[in-house]
């Protein structure tokens, strides 16, 4: 199923978009400056919202990849084919997932396989303590 020009146009439209606002996000970056209070607990609230800040910061960045991914995808005629099995990605998921790069079956393969790899480490850092 090849998805119509018009369609990749709304695509990349979205993606570009999506991108820009990604772009803006990341370049402010308040809350990972490092502040100082002779209150223990102001010192601790601080760090809280910056490792709260650098969270955000990684999960952006990682969506901004995604975005600039799918545009490379669109630029070299894959977008909309799953990375795994290369069939067509659902056009409900590229609705709500424009940077999709899988399709929902291989997507929730990868996610069980990250999952159990999560947790497989988890149980050998548990049993080495």
């Amino acid at each position: 199923m090849k998805m119509a020009r018009t369609e990749m146009s709304v695509f990349q439209e979205i993606l570009e978009r999506r991108a820009a606002e990604l772009v803006q996000v990341l370049r402010k970056r308040d809350g990972l400056a490092i502040e100082k209070s002779a209150d223990q607990m102001d010192e601790i609230q601080y760090a809280s919202e910056r490792d709260l800040a650098m969270r955000n910061v990684d999960r952006e960045s990682s969506l901004l990849r995604q975005v600039k991914a799918a545009l490379r995808r669109i630029h070299d005629g894959s977008f909309g084919v799953c990375i795994e099995c290369e069939l067509a990605i659902s056009p409900k998921r590229l609705a709500a997932v424009p940077w999709a790069s899988r399709c929902i079956q291989c997507q929730d393969a990868a996610d069980r396989d990250r999952q159990e790899r999560t947790e497989s480490v988890s149980e050998t850092l548990v049993n080495a303590a």
